[in-house]
């Protein structure tokens, strides 16, 4: 092997070394404990809103005009009740979209 031939060899080593630093940097980063967006099994209207990419509002008005399945608990404020939306029906609204209105 000449010389080039043996200088082609090693840029193209130091490329594959550099990629495979480089992809191990965004594998640690992807990795790095962060738990996944889904970890719980009921968000309250607040973490759905955020979810969602939607108003608070937004979300409890949905569950009080049953467009999205959810259920109320209580809050620990005397009879006050909260919204709860389950995991699936996060992905659900996600997926397909909100229920249909009754008409």
């Amino acid at each position: 092997m000449d010389a080039k031939g043996a200088e082609r060899i090693t840029d193209i080593t130091n490329i594959l070394t550099q990629l495979n630093d480089r992809l191990s940097r965004i594998e640690t980063a992807l990795n790095d404990g962060r738990e996944p967006a889904f970890q719980k099994e009921w968000y309250t209207v607040a973490e759905a809103a955020e979810i969602l990419s939607k108003a608070p509002f937004t979300v409890r008005e949905w569950a009080r005009l049953a467009r999205i399945n959810a259920m109320k608990r209580p809050s620990g404020r005397g009879a006050a009740s909260e919204w709860m939306i389950s995991h699936s029906e996060i992905e659900r609204i996600q997926n397909k979209g909100l229920l249909p209105r009754d008409l």
